[in-house]
């Protein structure tokens, strides 16, 4: 999907490229019943996540990914197209991360980047702050996720 006022993932972007109100959408990506299994049985070994039997008696009422793996899944769409390859300088952390819904097997999940401001630093003047809200939505533009990050960019003309 393309951006609203945002420059697609092939032109580089900085700080000031990031403005409060502009919103964006990538993806999407499908979510298959063995990487749930896979994850799970490395990362997050719970029977709704690795045991369909099990699950399908569970609150879900059948396999779900775990939310560590919808995290995972949404990093890869925000760096595929959202993050600028030059600029970016990582991130200080989330803040409201929140599993809204279950991520199902044949889900196809897309995100949705709101930036909410971007604040020039006062200490290092070659960067800022932009902080978003990202929503992590299924094939039926469900909200299954939302978390809001902040990301460190370089400012133009910058080393």
């Amino acid at each position: 999907m393309s951006a609203d006022n945002l420059a697609g993932p092939t032109k580089e972007r900085y700080f000031e490229d990031f403005l409060p109100g502009s919103v964006s959408e990538y993806g999407g990506i499908r979510v298959t019943e063995a990487e749930i299994i896979e994850f799970a049985r490395r990362y997050d070994p719970q029977y709704l996540h690795v045991d369909q039997k099990t699950a399908a008696r569970g609150p879900f009422g059948g396999l779900i990914a775990s939310g560590w793996q919808t995290v995972a899944l949404m990093m890869r769409l925000l760096v595929d197209g959202f993050l600028p390859k030059a600029a970016s300088l990582g991130s200080p952390g989330i803040d409201e991360l929140r599993w809204l819904k279950p991520v199902r097997p044949g889900d196809v999940l897309h995100i949705r980047v709101t930036v909410l401001d971007a604040t020039p630093s006062r200490s290092r003047p070659d960067r800022g702050v932009v902080r978003t809200l990202v929503e992590v939505l299924n094939q039926d533009r469900d909200v299954v996720m939302s978390l809001k990050p902040m990301n460190i960019f370089r400012r133009r003309g910058q080393p």
